[in-house]
């Protein structure tokens, strides 16, 4: 199988050129849209967005966008479906009406956690099944950011949702560890999978043009830092982004080929609490009375994942 063999080594060395303008309807430090626009500039104009509702239906809004590629809007559940469409006909066409190769799409899913995880999951395990040429990009803000950050099965243990505010009778919050994404793709055995953060550009950039020379389902889950749903000041995007890789919340990684391999571990794992603490949505863990049994699961199921591979 054809992959990338040439990856970038710096930052000076990434795609020059930009295939998302400045100016979006986003908000201000959206981790996501950074994840996103790296991706963009590995994959070039010739690529088909199949957007789910959610945080980035803002982000190309009739009669305006900022991107250079095709863009098509959908419902929660749908943006999987409408890929396995526009796939089918661009290949009928390519086979039988005279499309030529460059005329030819990539398709590539864009939806959130909530339906990465919950509403669209359905309709993608289906794909995954069909071995559907396409690529997926989750931006994972661990809830419905767009609709008031409720919670959702990518909510971490211990954060502060609008469903799942703390209380006397449910103090820690959520009080579920977040679904792994990962795994769950992982088990019907595609092409390649990815976890990438915007703090890690070049990983990033190489996974995407890695990606790029493969074929079949090939998903992405993006760390995206959310000023507004976790808490913090828009330019701490990047300092959080990193903080979530150096505590090893959230494990920089590649599936290809039967094998997981981590592109980017810490060198030395930070205590979770460095990531907690920056954050309004764990702040009761820390105020008015420290909760260091909660902190200490987290830290538990942080140090149990990384002992299965140091």
């Amino acid at each position: 199988m054809t992959a990338f063999v040439n990856p970038y080594k710096k930052i000076k060395d990434l795609h020059p050129k930009e295939a998302i303008s400045p100016g979006t309807g986003l908000c201000a430090g959206c981790g996501g849209l950074e994840g996103l626009r790296l991706a963009m500039k590995e994959l070039g104009e010739n690529v088909l967005i199949c957007n789910a509702a959610g945080c980035f239906t803002l982000l190309s809004v009739y009669p305006f966008t900022p991107l250079k590629s095709s863009w098509l809007y959908t419902t929660m559940g749908a943006p999987v479906p409408a890929a396995q469409g526009v796939r089918d006909a661009l290949d009928i066409r390519m086979a039988h009406k005279g499309l030529s190769n460059d005329e030819n799409l990539l398709v590539m899913a864009v939806a959130g956690d909530g339906s990465s995880n919950d509403i669209g999951l359905g309709a993608t395990s289906a794909a995954l099944h069909r071995k559907l040429d396409f690529i997926y990009f989750c931006y994972d803000n661990e809830a419905y950011g767009n609709t008031g950050f409720q919670l959702s099965a990518a909510s971490p243990l211990g954060s502060a949702t609008q469903t799942a505010p703390t209380t006397k009778v449910h103090p820690a919050g959520a009080e579920s560890f977040k679904q792994d994404l990962f795994e769950i793709w992982k088990a019907q055995e595609p092409t390649y999978i990815a976890t990438v953060s915007p703090r890690e550009p070049v990983d990033l950039s190489n996974k995407f043009a890695k990606a790029k020379t493969l074929q079949g389902p090939r998903m992405f889950i993006c760390m995206s830092p959310c000023p507004t749903g976790w808490g913090y000041d828009p330019k701490e995007s990047n300092l959080i982004a990193k903080l979530a890789v150096d505590t090893g919340i959230f494990p920089i990684k590649e599936y290809f080929e039967g094998k997981v391999v981590h592109t980017k571990p810490p060198k030395k794992r930070l205590p979770v609490e460095q990531f907690l603490e920056r954050q309004k949505r764990f702040r009761h863990l820390f105020e008015p009375e420290r909760r260091d049994d909660i902190i200490a699961l987290i830290q538990q199921h942080v140090d149990e994942y990384w002992r299965r591979y140091e």
